[in-house]
């Protein structure tokens, strides 16, 4: 099992705020970056393309309000995976972290491993900037 970490960022709003963003992945283009092309999205589903990467499909699977958003793989994916979007109330700010979980081979866990660290990172840091 290969498991991935964002980094564990600070944001300047509620838990609640921020969850009711991510729980829609018509609001996720706003944390991607310009690599990111091809972006087509429903409230529970969205499918994009990283330059020199793939295409990617997702689908919200579950959540548990203010803390936790389970995404899948979807669609036209190299390998299946579980994204977590975890969210922690810190009084009036909440901490927000995304992990990754999938059963890659030895050789695409070497591959992916490093640009889907930065692409995730990319994506907690730009949900700090909304929220400044």
């Amino acid at each position: 099992m290969t498991k991935i970490d964002s980094e564990k960022v600070e944001v300047n709003a509620s838990a609640q705020k921020v969850f009711e963003l991510l729980s829609n992945f018509n609001n996720f283009q706003k944390l991607m970056p310009p690599q990111v092309t091809n972006w087509s999205s429903t409230d529970s589903e969205c499918t994009f393309t990283i330059n020199g990467m793939a295409t990617i499909g997702m689908k919200i699977l579950e959540k548990n309000p203010h803390s936790l958003i389970k995404i899948s793989s979807n669609g036209k994916v190299p390998f299946d995976f579980f994204l977590f979007v975890h969210l922690e109330e810190v009084g009036e700010k909440c901490n927000a972290q995304l992990k990754f979980e999938s059963d890659l081979n030895a050789m695409m866990a070497m591959m992916v491993e490093k640009p889907l660290t930065n692409f995730f990172n990319l994506l907690v840091k730009k949900l700090q900037e909304i929220y400044k």
